[in-house]
């Protein structure tokens, strides 16, 4: 008996594979890259219930970061501020702004459009069920606002800058020297290296490591000519004092 097929047919399995194996080398990379954080986050910029600029609350009017997220030294969590939070400074600021209606529905019991409702901000950054992240344990460890979240202090509308994917954490846990900086600058979002006191830093590190300010400072020499500070050098000298030494285990954050 006769072939029934002709013999072309015997191609088709091996053409069948070669177009899935050319598609999946297309699609693989595509979904590699789509597929991440820096991909789908970067750049969230929701629109408020109210247009809170930071570029002037932050930014011309210096307003600290803790005023409005007053947990973030305290707690696992950075709060959001309370309407209540905001009525403190505009009930004698621009309180008749169009800008601040939904703010005054909020608070403003002698307004007769008062509700009482409180305002729903769009959360921008969000941590993952599955990861574990405790915003104390960073800020009283010299990690500043600013390594997260940029420089909020410019942003008219604020939206994620960084990815905070896995490998953004865990580049940060493995190099911590070059996220940190000295204590009572983590809000100052415009804060330099060149703005601290190379003296007077390693007089306190020489107080926090029990060695002498005369070897830090030599350390920081060539051929007897001091070397302006890095934002790197600062943060060795205080990984060291401070004895930061971050996880780079699966269990760090996977609780």
């Amino acid at each position: 008996m006769g072939n029934f097929f002709p013999r072309w047919v015997n191609w088709i399995p091996l053409k069948v594979i070669f177009c899935l194996s050319v598609v999946g080398m297309l699609v693989v990379p595509a979904v590699w890259y789509t597929a991440t954080a820096k991909y789908t986050r970067v750049g969230y910029e929701p629109q408020q219930p109210i247009p809170f600029d930071h570029s002037i609350h932050a930014g011309q009017l210096g307003m600290d970061c803790r005023y409005c997220h007053s947990f973030v030294e305290n707690s696992k969590h950075s709060n959001i501020p309370v309407a209540e939070q905001c009525w403190n400074c505009h009930k004698a600021i621009r309180t008749e702004s169009d800008k601040l209606v939904k703010l005054r529905e909020a608070v403003d019991k002698n307004y007769e459009g008062y509700t009482g409702e409180r305002l729903k901000w769009v959360q921008i950054h969000e941590t993952p069920d599955y990861a574990y992240f405790d915003h104390s344990v960073h800020v009283n460890r010299g990690v500043s606002c600013m390594e997260c979240h940029g420089k909020v202090n410019e942003m008219k509308v604020v939206r994620q800058e960084k990815s905070l994917s896995m490998g953004f954490c865990l580049d940060c846990h493995r190099n911590p020297e070059k996220h940190l900086r000295p204590m009572d600058e983590i809000t100052n979002l415009d804060w330099k290296p060149e703005d601290v006191d190379r003296h007077e830093f390693f007089k306190y590190l020489a107080e926090k490591t029990g060695k002498s300010a005369k070897d830090f400072a030599e350390g920081y020499k060539v051929k007897g000519k001091e070397l302006p500070l890095t934002k790197e050098d600062i943060g060795k000298g205080l990984k060291e004092a401070w004895n930061v030494n971050p996880p780079e285990s699966c269990t760090a954050c996977h609780r």
